[in-house]
């Protein structure tokens, strides 16, 4: 029997799957997906024209104790920016770069995605 930290990382990797599927429909490439960095994690890694994307993922099923996009602090935006700074670094990679969420409310297959282009920037 699978614990619920196991659970919840299958639920997490299937709902990032749908995301990049979502957002490949809409003419974005996928680059990478769960992308790790010393102090923090990149969802997807995407490809939009000359723009490297690097977007995080937030899913609730219901938004009674807050809408997904509320989970992206301050905090964890500079978490991002470190490990976009570390996937940069690693490759060698001087291109233009942005940083979405994608907010995605509800349970297969019912979803309701909420696209927030260059939602923050590196600070």
């Amino acid at each position: 029997m699978r614990n619920s930290a196991q659970t919840a990382r299958a639920r997490g990797t299937a709902m990032e799957q749908q995301a990049a599927e979502w957002l490949q429909l809409r003419g974005l490439t996928l680059l990478g997906r769960n992308q790790y960095a010393k102090g923090g994690e990149l969802d997807l890694v995407m490809q939009d024209g000359d723009t490297l994307v690097f977007v995080e993922v937030k899913h609730r099923v219901t938004t009674q104790y807050g809408h997904p996009l509320e989970a992206v602090t301050a905090q964890k935006q500079r978490r991002l920016v470190h490990a976009a700074r570390v996937y940069l670094a690693k490759r060698q990679l001087y291109c233009p770069c942005r940083f979405d969420i994608l907010s995605v409310v509800g349970s297969p297959p019912d979803l309701t995605f909420e696209w927030v282009k260059a939602a923050f920037d590196a600070f």
